[in-house]
């Protein structure tokens, strides 16, 4: 049937000549046309009939398109399957149209030519769609190397299809693939991390969440751990490992800013408390914030292959390795590097925030009385380590172990850093007639008994793991303060050169305030000290206790 209708259409073509020719020659000689009438008979109209039959091939493959539109959108990665009837319909006319219809209408071309076209139009339209995702990205990228493979053996070379079935935009796709994916992932990051924003921020009860062993835990990191491993799963589906490095250098860039903007986010909330006027209501949820998010921060590097159990941070780094060069993976370990310091030190940060806390809220009053008249007859440091035992046992079961100890630390070294600071304490004058040196002694017992004990109670079992032996040794830095202190004024000098050489970072302005504050202070016993001061090389080590305190 379609073979006859071609057959009466190249007649009508022939025909749709002659009247063409005719107006022609009519516009051009009407004089002579109008001597030679017999060149107006016949037809006077063109028909176009084959042009019509053109366009009932394009008629007839759209709807084929428009199936397979819904098709492509509910499942891109299935394109070939969804476009088999295209290779289908090109094949029929090869094999059952060509040698039948007119030769010079070359059917086979005309038909590949027509469907090409559409196929183009049908890929970019979708290439240009500002919402096409990631998958349907890729999808049409891989597309285009499948289609010319399929169009070869259909006999076409890639060169007699024109135009590039998609603009030769591989490159500027695989772009915007990577981009796609980036823009994802920046997406999600913002969007997790505003709500833990606003829930930090507002502090309403039940926003944090307890894990399997107790610890708090904020609501989010689960998520956003799970969504970059959908998002690296989304870049190997390319087979690229320029894209798959692109996305991993915007993941990057995305947990680094994540771990500043929590620091920030905790020093400008923990400030608000600190002030000496500031309400203290909140302050127990804030500081459960600060656990739950140093929690959240183990949780990213902490590897237990005895339990077969691994960090975040690991699991992301096997999900890396296979995708990336060789190249590009020793960039990657420097940035996992960092990233796996900047989880320590947030930890680190929110348990230094807590005890800070501690000191400026709990123990405002009590250190300001410390080396004052009232500290004589008072046990401030035995008030002080109960306050410390209510806290531990509060937290103890809530904070992951490892953090727990540093939580300690912290305990101990602040207490240590304020006690030797409150020689500032306004009205603290050290006579030689008072018997300060057996107050220090009993406040330096009272904190060794508290922290020595920790490793011994029964609720604290498996939990401490603190060596006391290293809080001894820093505390022993009290007994230098004590002989600056009693010292006779010409034995003061050898004092601070012995202090000077063990503890390289001693301030000379903490050092002058202990001078001033005994009662027979005098300028010649400070200048003698300044002068051995200006003598004595000490070559710089490791920080001490000493650079904490001004």
């Amino acid at each position: 049937m379609v073979v006859r209708l071609a057959l009466i259409i190249e007649e009508e073509e022939k025909s749709d000549k002659k009247v063409q020719a005719l107006q022609d020659a009519q516009r051009e000689y009407k004089d002579l046309a109008s001597r030679f009438k017999s060149m107006t008979s016949g037809p006077k109209q063109l028909r176009g009939y084959k042009e019509k039959f053109l366009k009932t091939v394009e008629a007839y493959a759209e709807p084929s398109f428009e199936k397979a539109e819904g098709r492509f959108l509910e499942e891109p990665e299935k394109l070939p399957k969804i476009m088999a009837w295209y290779f289908n319909d090109l094949n029929a006319v090869k094999l059952g149209m060509a040698n039948l219809m007119p030769k010079k209408w070359k059917i086979f071309k005309t038909y590949t030519d027509i469907y090409h076209r559409m196929m183009h139009d049908w890929l970019v339209k979708h290439i240009d769609n500002p919402e096409l995702s990631p998958p349907h990205m890729l999808s049409i990228i891989d597309w285009s190397e499948k289609y010319y493979a399929k169009m070869t053996k259909l006999g076409w070379d890639q060169k007699d299809l024109q135009p590039h079935v998609i603009d030769a935009r591989e490159i500027e796709l695989i772009r915007e693939y990577r981009q796609l994916i980036v823009k994802s992932v920046d997406e999600w990051m913002d969007r997790m991390f505003a709500a833990d924003r606003k829930s930090f921020i507002e502090r309403k009860p039940d926003t944090l969440d307890n894990n399997e062993h107790g610890y708090f835990r904020t609501k989010t990191l689960g998520d956003m751990w799970r969504m970059l491993k959908e998002q690296t799963a989304v870049a190997g589906e390319s087979g690229r490992a320029d894209v798959a490095e692109g996305v991993f250098d915007a993941m990057f860039r995305a947990l680094k800013s994540r771990q500043n903007m929590w620091q920030k986010m905790v020093d400008d909330e923990s400030m608000k408390f600190k002030q000496p006027s500031a309400d203290q209501e909140g302050m127990q949820v804030f500081q459960d914030w600060l656990i739950a998010i140093a929690n959240d921060q183990i949780a990213c590097i902490d590897d237990n292959e005895d339990a077969g159990q691994l960090g975040y941070i690991t699991r992301f780094q096997q999900d890396l390795e296979p995708l990336v060069t060789p190249k590009y993976m020793a960039h990657a370990a420097t940035e996992l590097i960092s990233l796996r310091d900047g989880f320590v030190d947030l930890g680190t940060h929110c348990i230094t925030t807590f005890v800070s806390l501690i000191f400026k809220v709990d123990f405002r009053s009590t250190v300001a009385d410390f080396f004052t008249s009232k500290w004589y007859n008072e046990y401030a440091m035995k008030r002080i380590t109960t306050t410390f035992d209510d806290y531990i046992g509060d937290y103890s079961k809530v904070l992951h172990h490892s953090l727990l100890d540093i939580l300690i630390e912290e305990l101990a070294d602040e207490l240590l850093v304020h006690y030797l600071s409150s020689v500032r304490n306004k009205g603290v004058k050290f006579r030689r007639s008072d018997p300060f040196t057996e107050k220090f002694k009993g406040d330096v017992l009272t904190a060794f008994e508290f922290f020595q004990n920790l490793n011994t109670r029964a609720d604290l079992a498996n939990l401490v793991t603190v060596d006391f032996a290293i809080i001894k040794q820093k505390w022993r830095v009290v007994d230098k303060m004590v002989r600056l202190l009693e010292a006779d004024k010409p034995g003061v000098v050898v004092v601070y050169e012995d202090f000077k050489r063990e503890y390289w970072d001693l301030q000379m302005n903490w050092v002058e305030a202990v001078l001033r504050s005994r009662d027979d202070f005098d300028r010649g016993m400070l200048s003698g000290v300044k002068a051995k001061a200006g003598e004595v090389y000490v070559e710089r080590g490791p920080e001490t206790i000493m650079s904490k305190v001004k």
